[in-house]
């Protein structure tokens, strides 16, 4: 088998295993997947959704402090003409 054709069935199977792993942490099977397709899509769009609102908040409230402190160190990197 050439080497192409071995590396790209190497990284489906890889790919394939990943995203199994991800459907079965959010409970998953193949033919719920089949059957309910629509509703699956949905279930893992809001999934998903939740954990970038979570996210958000904190990179949101980690900025009030960071960003600040970030320009006065900037402030003082060009005015000391670095």
């Amino acid at each position: 088998m050439p080497a192409n054709i071995r590396d790209t069935v190497l990284k489906i199977v890889l790919f394939s295993f990943i995203i199994g792993l991800l459907l079965s942490f959010f409970d998953i099977n193949p033919t719920e997947l089949l059957r309910n397709f629509g509703a699956t899509a949905e279930k893992i769009f809001e999934i998903v959704a939740d954990i970038i609102e979570w996210g958000v908040k904190y990179v949101l409230l980690g900025a009030v402090v960071v960003v600040p402190i970030w320009l006065v160190f900037f402030a003082i990197g060009k005015a000391r003409g670095k």
